[in-house]
């Protein structure tokens, strides 16, 4: 595979030497950008397919007219988290 280059990046030097206080042993400062990059890469991906799903979801609720109300969701996420709760406590 090819590699490329990211292009430098100047920065302060208390966020330098803040990402090098925490670099792991062996850990490079180019390995940790490159990381970095790719977990916001990830992240911005998995933020925008929640985004698109959720407004194709309002778009097909919009377009059949069914609804399901903030209520009801509330409760239902609610039993959720209590079964959870309940199931982590039996398995204490």
């Amino acid at each position: 595979m090819k590699t490329a280059t990211i292009p430098s990046l100047r920065v302060e030097s208390e966020l330098r030497e803040a990402a090098e206080s925490v670099l792991r042993e062996g850990e490079t400062l180019s390995s940790f950008v490159e990381q970095s990059l790719k977990a916001n890469i990830l992240r911005r991906r998995v933020q925008k397919a929640f985004i698109d799903k959720g407004l194709a979801s309002r778009e097909e609720a919009r377009r059949s007219g069914e609804y399901i109300g903030a209520e009801t969701v509330l409760e239902e996420l609610d039993s959720m988290l209590q079964a959870a709760k309940r199931g982590r406590k039996a398995g204490e």
